[in-house]
């Protein structure tokens, strides 16, 4: 049996990146509706964090979509 360690370290670098970025992407809509609590609760509106929010978490379900698509086909 011989293991390709190239192609398990390459596996390992994009599974890394990939699961950063889909963190990150749902950390950063979860500080934009942080925003929208603390500036309804100041009586400001807060669209813009509100939008990149809802833009974080779509971008987040179409990757989620994506890697459903790539095991299934």
């Amino acid at each position: 049996m011989k293991i390709d360690w190239a192609a398990l370290g390459s596996v390992f670098g994009v599974s890394l990146i990939a699961t950063v970025a889909l963190v990150g992407l749902f950390t950063l809509g979860i500080v934009g509706l942080s925003k929208r609590e603390s500036a309804a609760s100041q009586g400001d509106s807060a669209t813009l964090a509100v939008t990149g929010a809802y833009a974080c978490f779509a971008a987040c379900a179409a990757a989620v979509a994506y890697g459903i698509y790539l095991i299934v086909a």
